[in-house]
């Protein structure tokens, strides 16, 4: 396992609604593993806070209480540090399949992380171009 993992929006959007706790389990399983995530990912959470918010059925109190617990565990990074040819090589690799998600995987490759998604179709994507590791979390 690499020393990071970085999450993308999609297993943020599932944790939330779904309330499955892999997240917090995967934390607790793996304590000296650097989970992290772009910024961008604020915009995400933002953009689509009504949807996430109806579809887990929990109160707003309880919804942020759970994102809080989360996101206290992740590190923030910022794009701008993320190099140039990560950028190149994750547009590459992202461009026929979800262009949305070239930060999370130009992060990944920048950090030499594996990337932890439930988008199947990025990841169906993204292995059978073989360049990206994918982090296989605890049950």
């Amino acid at each position: 396992m690499s020393a990071f993992v970085v999450i993308d929006a999609n297993r943020l959007f599932s944790e939330l609604i779904a309330g499955n706790h892999r997240l917090r389990r995967a934390f607790a399983a793996y304590p000296d593993t650097r989970f992290v995530c772009p910024k961008y990912v604020f915009i995400e959470l933002f953009k689509h806070k009504e949807r996430i918010t109806s579809a887990s059925g929990l109160p707003e109190s309880e919804l942020l209480s759970l994102l809080h617990s989360i996101l206290e565990r992740i590190e923030f990074i910022d794009e701008d540090s993320i190099q140039i040819g990560s950028w190149a090589e994750a547009w590459r690799l992202c461009r026929d399949v979800d262009e949305n998600d070239t930060a999370y995987v130009a992060l990944t490759l920048d950090l030499e992380a594996e990337l932890w998604t439930s988008d199947r179709v990025l990841e169906t994507g993204l292995r059978k171009k073989g360049s990206v590791r994918f982090f296989q979390p605890p049950p």
